[in-house]
């Protein structure tokens, strides 16, 4: 499916699951489907599983968003507790299109305790509430995080409000096995256009690893990219699975350089739990220290194009208001000022934070690479420990020329058994979606995106032209 025919599916106000290989444009998608709502005066909620993720989006993480925090079960009492808090009532109430980014991170016990929250706040049986459901992500990619089991509460005696048994074995903490995703039924749109990978070769082993069919001249490709650590290039950001390791090179790389330090510090505004959940999320660190020489990485993208979260470059000076000068790999030459991480809501800021945009970048982890675009990268994957976490760490480069390996084990060429079974699936379904939307006339379309926007608050588009 191409962003046009899912882009023209979400219009029409269905609950969608847009998924693709990474670098096939779903957050472009997204990002078309918000500017579409807002012109039609319709302000999405923007979330995501993760910190992380949600700072990408200027939007809020889910569990924020809902109310149930750091829950791991619901009983009615929680429920009842958290509809009575005005401000997440009037949050969910007012909202018409729900967006969760990096589904694939949410396990389903969280899936259906937002649920849950979303129909006992709107008072309706309609999953969610009747809330129109995008949700995005690739199952391939980094799995939910879940620190213990999660147990149905004995104490909810409506089976309305009862989210899966966690105790269950890994595979089933996946959204998709929730019960709520069942009942949402949302429209599958796997993207199948690729806008990062460059080379075909890399493409085809990316393709591989994905499929579960990985074979020795894949495995060749991979080998040509081994290097030993000092034929390493310097300027390439290095990549690990564990925050140990790229905690110590930076700090290791920073103190080989002479010269003065330049320290800038994080200020920030609004609600202290908020303000804490973006500097979670934010990529630079609250104290930036800086020097002459020192390799950085830009960690947002700047709407004039002159860089984006993942370029590389190294500080060349600091201008004469102390700003730091940075030379991208590209050869361009910038003077970088504090830039805004925010959260919204209905459209006002309530909470930010300003910091440089940048973050050392001799190494991150694979876990905060997700979501980038890297000309180069070193990467040490012998200890990758997750599936998906190799697939993610390999899949940021867009060709095998910018791959440098110090270390790869098995683990990092395979993906969760359970998502490769899944996938099938889900490009089965889009096949069929496609094939229903493609065969309706435009003035079906047209009334159907013309019916849900005015369902939504919002105005039709007569009056937007």
């Amino acid at each position: 499916m191409t962003q046009e025919e899912a882009l023209t599916i979400l219009k029409t106000g269905a609950n969608v699951f847009l998924t693709g290989e990474p670098g096939s444009g779903k957050t472009h998608t997204v990002n078309a489907y918000v500017a579409y709502l807002r012109k039609h005066n319709i302000e999405p909620a923007i979330t995501a599983s993760t910190g992380i993720a949600a700072t990408h989006i200027h939007g809020m993480t889910i569990h924020s968003w809902s109310g149930i925090g750091i829950k791991e079960r619901l009983s009615n009492y929680d429920l009842d507790k958290i509809a009575s808090n005005e401000r997440v009532a009037k949050r969910i109430m007012h909202t018409s299109v729900l967006i969760i980014d990096e589904v694939s991170m949410l396990s389903s016990g969280t899936f259906s305790m937002v649920d849950a929250v979303c129909r006992a706040v709107r008072r309706s049986t309609k999953p969610f509430g009747g809330l129109q459901v995008v949700l995005v992500g690739d199952f391939f990619q980094l799995p939910p995080v879940v620190k213990r089991k999660i147990f149905v509460d004995e104490e909810i005696s409506n089976d309305e409000f009862v989210f899966e048994d966690q105790s269950k074995p890994a595979p089933t903490q996946f959204a998709y096995n929730a019960s709520a995703w069942r009942a949402l039924n949302p429209i599958i749109c796997y993207l199948e256009e690729q806008h990062r990978q460059e080379d075909d070769n890399f493409l085809e082993v990316l393709s591989a690893i994905r499929a579960g069919t990985f074979e020795a001249r894949h495995k060749a490709h991979i080998d040509s990219r081994m290097v030993g650590d000092a034929s390493a290039p310097n300027d390439a950001v290095r990549l690990f699975p564990h925050n140990a390791d790229v905690d110590r090179i930076n700090e290791q790389e920073l103190q080989k350089i002479d010269g003065a330090e330049r320290s800038f510090t994080m200020r920030s505004s609004g609600a202290a739990a908020t303000v804490e959940t973006l500097k979670r999320g934010c990529l630079s660190p609250e104290s930036l220290v800086l020097k002459v020489g020192a390799s950085v990485m830009f960690t947002k993208n700047n709407p004039s194009g002159a860089f984006v979260n993942g370029t590389l470059g190294k500080i060349t000076s600091f201008s004469a208001s102390g700003a730091p000068v940075v030379r991208t790999s590209g050869g361009r030459s910038i003077v970088v000022e504090p830039m805004e991480w925010m959260i919204e809501e209905d459209g006002k800021v309530k909470a930010k934070i300003i910091q440089l945009p940048l973050r050392l970048a001799w190494a991150i982890t694979v876990h905060k690479s997700q979501g980038m675009s890297l000309d180069a990268a070193v990467m040490d994957l012998s200890q990758t420990f997750e599936y998906g976490q190799g697939y993610v760490a390999l899949s940021r480069v867009r060709t095998l020329a910018g791959l440098y390996l110090l270390g790869i084990n098995e683990r990092a060429l395979t993906v969760h058994p359970e998502a490769l079974e899944m996938d099938e699936e889900f490009r089965e379904q889009s096949n069929s979606a496609k094939e229903v939307f493609t065969n309706m006339s435009r003035r079906d379309l047209s009334d159907m995106q013309n019916r849900f926007a005015k369902a939504s608050g919002g105005i039709i588009e007569e009056d937007a032209e």
